[in-house]
């Protein structure tokens, strides 16, 4: 009696999506999915300690804090780009250009088109933390 592969079926697999990469980061779904799979496959006769339990919640809950501190100083700090940017607008400023020269020109306008705003200097786009040196308007 000869068995067949079922590998070598055409059409076999077709119609099946390719697997999804796995995440990169632990965050609170994957946790949560961790501790649901901890719990469905706990010994009934012998059920998980609920000071642990507790103990992954509150890591839990502090995984999330964590993350939403991290990402409200991420924005603070794209904010401080921006208002930093614009309090350039006028002023005379130096930069390095890509020959290693040193250019001095006054900040005519701001962009925040990338995550990292632009300076318009005399019609030039620099970023701004190449920017070396500040000369304060006369205003």
């Amino acid at each position: 009696m000869t068995i067949e592969s079922t590998a070598s079926t055409p059409g076999l697999n077709s119609g099946f999506a390719p697997a999804t990469a796995p995440k990169q980061e632990l965050d609170s779904e994957v946790f949560m999915s961790l501790l649901v799979a901890q719990l469905r496959n706990q010994d009934p006769s012998s059920p998980m300690d609920t000071n642990e339990m507790m103990s992954q919640q509150t890591q839990l809950a502090s995984m999330e804090k964590l993350t939403q501190i991290s990402e409200t100083s991420q924005e603070q700090f794209a904010l401080t780009m921006r208002m930093a940017a614009m309090g350039l607008v006028g002023s005379g400023v130096s930069y390095t250009d890509e020959d290693g020269t040193v250019v001095t020109g006054t900040a005519v306008s701001a962009s925040f088109a990338n995550v990292v705003p632009t300076i318009s200097v005399d019609g030039t786009d620099v970023n701004l933390d190449h920017i070396l040196a500040i000369q304060p308007s006369d205003d």
